[in-house]
Order: C-alpha cells, then structure tokens, then sequence
C-alpha cells in the first residue's frame, strides 16, 4: 500500500513538473486559426486567450446609495 502510495505520488510530482511557462504559440509551419467571420484581421494569440466581456461578465453588485421607507403591502397578511 505504501509503495503504491509512493508511486501515485511519484507520478503526480513528475506531471506537475510537465507545465510550461513560455507564450503560447502555433507549432512551427502552421498558421494561425482564420480570422472569425466580420473581423477584418486574423487575432493574436494574446487576443484569442483574453476572454471577452460575455465569456467573463463584470460583477453586477449595485450598492445600496439610498434608503427609501418600504411601503405596506397590503397582501402581507397573517395566515388563517
């Protein structure tokens, strides 16, 4: 059990090691993808990594700037 321990752990440091750090770039004799339809250039690679406002939305979380008095409703009843 230890061995196998030894050796699941072994392998998980040797895949970790694996990582790049260099940019991203096309293999050497082939192009990049095409450029989307509409745009007028083909992207960078940078360009293609940057994930869009739609991929990633901004946080919506509206401060409360002012407080209003809530007005009774008239449906909050008690129940029967």
């Amino acid at each position: 059990m230890i061995r196998r321990l030894r050796l699941v752990l072994a392998a998980c440091v040797a895949l970790a090691g694996c990582g790049t750090v260099s940019d991203l770039e096309p293999p050497k004799g082939r192009p990049l993808p095409v450029a989307p339809r509409g745009a007028e250039a083909t992207p960078t690679p940078k360009q293609l990594l940057t994930p869009t406002t739609q991929q990633r939305p901004e946080r919506s979380d509206e401060l409360l700037r002012q407080s209003d008095e809530r007005r009774s409703d008239e449906f909050d009843l008690p129940p029967n």
